[in-house]
């Protein structure tokens, strides 16, 4: 790897301190934006140069998404060498991403809910661990990524709170419902050995960010009738739930660990049944 890439990553690791995926991410772009600038050095590639990565990866047919991402990492390197006084200027800053659609989340009702959550069969410790799993990412709103980094002694089963690394590894505490504190006891009470990690593979190792997604997705499946729907959908149901039944914006903010309370807001756009409903009760002409 180029050596300002490689201290533009240990920047990340160390100062920002940065989740190994978000690491992930950028390293694989510098490494892509390498191979396609070959020979030329980092510090002498230019806003024309630029541009033409930016032409190329416009003809990879690129999700917006992706393609604002991989823009987004060459700002911040630029942005970094600038700081570092290694070039005088950024050829990065005056590129522009693509305008992203703001995508409403999907999520389930809370009927759909109950049947993912109630899917696994208890009678096997999968099954007691699975239910733990689903219990916990809805009772909490907690991402995968921080559900897999959870420990045993993260969580008070006797308060109902939780400790959560997010991302930045910044921490915080949420409360976590009696369903799952129920759940997660029953799935313990299977596991004599108690090794550090709260949820464990058939290895008897940390569950992985896959493994959840895997798991989540085999029960989205056998329950849910919406086509593309992610295991993600409990975070979102989360969200959507709280604020269906009077919670108010900021404290979902704080529940989600998002730094900005505009992401938060998104979910106050999803729930038109629940408006209309308050509308149809509440205006003498509806």
């Amino acid at each position: 790897m180029n050596r300002y890439v490689r201290k533009f990553i240990s920047y990340l690791e160390v100062e920002k301190n940065y989740s190994p995926h978000t690491i992930q991410n950028y390293t694989s772009d510098l490494e892509y934006f390498l191979n396609f600038i070959e020979k030329t050095p980092v510090t002498k590639v230019d806003y024309q140069l630029l541009r033409k990565y930016l032409a190329h990866l416009r003809g990879r047919q690129l999700k917006p998404r992706s393609l604002a991402r991989k823009l987004s990492t060459l700002r911040s390197f630029y942005k970094f060498l600038f700081r570092e006084g290694i070039i005088d200027d950024s050829p990065a800053a005056l590129l522009m991403s693509p305008k992203l659609d703001k995508t409403l989340p999907k999520f389930l009702s809370e009927d759909e809910m109950v049947a993912l959550i109630e899917a696994p069969d208890l009678k096997s410790v999968s099954g007691k661990r699975d239910r733990a799993i689903l219990e916990t990412l809805y009772s909490t709103g907690i991402r995968v990524s921080e559900l897999v980094g959870m420990n045993i002694a993260d969580v008070d089963l006797i308060g109902n709170i939780a400790r959560v690394r997010g991302k930045g590894k910044k921490e915080r505490l949420v409360p976590i419902g009696s369903k799952a504190v129920t759940a997660i006891r029953k799935y313990l009470d299977e596991r004599p050995d108690r090794p550090e990690a709260m949820f464990l593979n058939k290895n008897r190792t940390r569950l992985t960010r896959r493994g959840v997604y895997d798991i989540a997705d085999k029960y989205i499946r056998q329950t849910s009738t919406s086509k593309g729907i992610s295991p993600h959908v409990l975070r979102h149901s989360f969200a959507t739930h709280l604020l269906d039944h009077g919670a108010d914006l900021r404290s979902v903010q704080e529940l989600l660990g998002h730094v900005n309370l505009s992401t938060t807001q998104i979910y106050t756009h999803v729930s038109t049944d629940k408006l209309k409903k308050i509308y149809d009760k509440a205006h003498p002409r509806a």
